[in-house]
């Protein structure tokens, strides 16, 4: 039996991320794990490269910083942080009751990992574009998905449970070697009172006022975000639509794309939005027909905002849009259908009003605290099948049988 003095410390966790942050879409998964499970009176150490201010205050958490690298590529970044950090737990493992990673960030061993993204699913999505031959960029991205891809999968095989935030992940993993028993489906949280409908206020992002206006957001440079097929379908819908655009688009192909297509007046680049809560009430319907995504969090936010929201099949959020919600497409390439959906949406107020309050109504339970008290859920039940045997375990298991034979030798 275990002495009541372990039974009653606190559960010692660690964390290992980039980044725990409320403005990053995996970093907002990890800073909602950490208010859980200090909520739960763990015991929480962060090995990152950038923590929220809120966690640097807070004498609870124990922050091993881990220095982004100056390194020229992503792929070397990250080895960088790797190494460092997988050194250092190491050292340090036997301080943790439980080590949470995130996909391959570490060359350590850990109990639990969360899958956010799947490299191998996105090589066998059929929508990989980068070949070797394509030039240095391509090339670079064929490498770098691939290495990710066979460093994902030991990682997944090590872990004692691997999360999948949606579950379209689940096969995935299951491609990558990793037993179904081991996996454990936990949805990313979506915070109800910061993402709610409210003031209109498209003045300050000086955005058109009295126009249907759509919203897309996510990164610019990567294809796999699909922004020109929304353009392209766009480029179909007859005036007044408009489309706002958070993300940076510094270097990109997409506001040249934009002008080609006869859309520099309809399609606003906003750029980087801190803000993104009073962006989504400020527009009508999210348009993310993203070509491969685990899980996106935008799309939860959205109607949590009480937006219409359209979307893909390829998206993992699509399996939680309600069908009253919005349009879930088949294929995140096919313009001409994104385009009538968007024309059939955008001439009905009252529709996308219903829609939105409908996705509202869903996303109700679908909030950071369900999600925080899972992964305690999880926690807890590794940390009880790692307890050590209690002494003499052995002898325990057949003690009926010890006692007699010791009651009938008299020697």
């Amino acid at each position: 039996m275990t002495p009541p003095s372990a039974a009653a410390a606190p559960l010692r966790v660690a964390i290992v991320t980039h980044v725990v942050d409320r403005n990053d879409g995996q970093g907002r998964v990890n800073h909602e794990i950490v208010a859980a499970a200090l909520a739960a009176g763990c015991d929480v150490t962060l090995v990152a490269s950038r923590v929220a201010q809120a966690w640097r205050d807070d004498p609870r958490v124990h922050w091993h910083a881990v220095p982004e690298a100056r390194l020229p590529t992503a792929l070397l970044r990250y080895q960088a942080f790797a190494i460092a950090s997988g050194w250092w737990l190491a050292r340090q493992r036997h301080r943790f009751d439980i080590v949470h990673v995130n996909g391959f960030i570490t060359w350590a061993r850990a109990d639990v990992n969360t899958a956010h993204f799947v490299h191998h699913g996105w090589l066998a999505s059929g929508h990989y574009p980068y070949r070797l031959r394509d030039g240095a960029r391509a090339a670079y991205q064929w490498v770098y998905t691939r290495l990710n891809a066979r460093l994902e999968r030991m990682a997944f095989r090590r872990a004692r449970a691997v999360v999948a935030v949606s579950p379209r992940i689940v096969a995935e993993l299951r491609a990558t070697g990793v037993p179904e028993a081991g996996i454990e489906v936990i949805p990313n949280g979506v915070d109800t009172a910061e993402f709610a409908p409210g003031r209109v206020c498209r003045a300050r992002f000086r955005l058109p006022a009295g126009v249907p206006l759509l919203l897309f957001a996510g990164d610019l440079r990567t294809p796999r975000k699909n922004l020109d097929t929304v353009l392209a379908a766009l480029a179909q819908v007859p005036e007044p639509v408009a489309l706002a655009v958070a993300g940076q688009a510094a270097g990109s192909r997409y506001p040249r794309m934009a002008a080609e297509l006869g859309l520099a007046q309809r399609v606003y680049f906003l750029g980087h939005v801190a803000d993104m809560p009073a962006l989504m009430r400020s527009c009508d319907a999210l348009v993310f027909p993203s070509r491969y995504e685990p899980m996106g969090l935008v799309v939860l936010e959205a109607m949590a905002s009480g937006m219409a929201v359209l979307t893909a099949r390829s998206t993992g959020a699509a399996g939680l849009v309600p069908p009253d919600a919005g349009v879930v497409l088949d294929d995140p390439d096919d313009a001409v259908a994104l385009a009538a959906a968007i024309r059939r949406l955008t001439a009905d107020p009252g529709a996308l009003r219903r829609m939105g309050m409908a996705g509202r109504a869903a996303m109700l339970a679908q909030g950071w605290d369900a999600m925080g008290e899972r992964y305690l859920q999880l926690y807890r039940r590794l940390a009880r099948r790692a307890e050590p045997a209690p002494p003499h375990a052995h002898l325990q298991a057949h003690q009926p049988d010890t006692d007699m034979t010791l009651k009938g030798d008299t020697r």
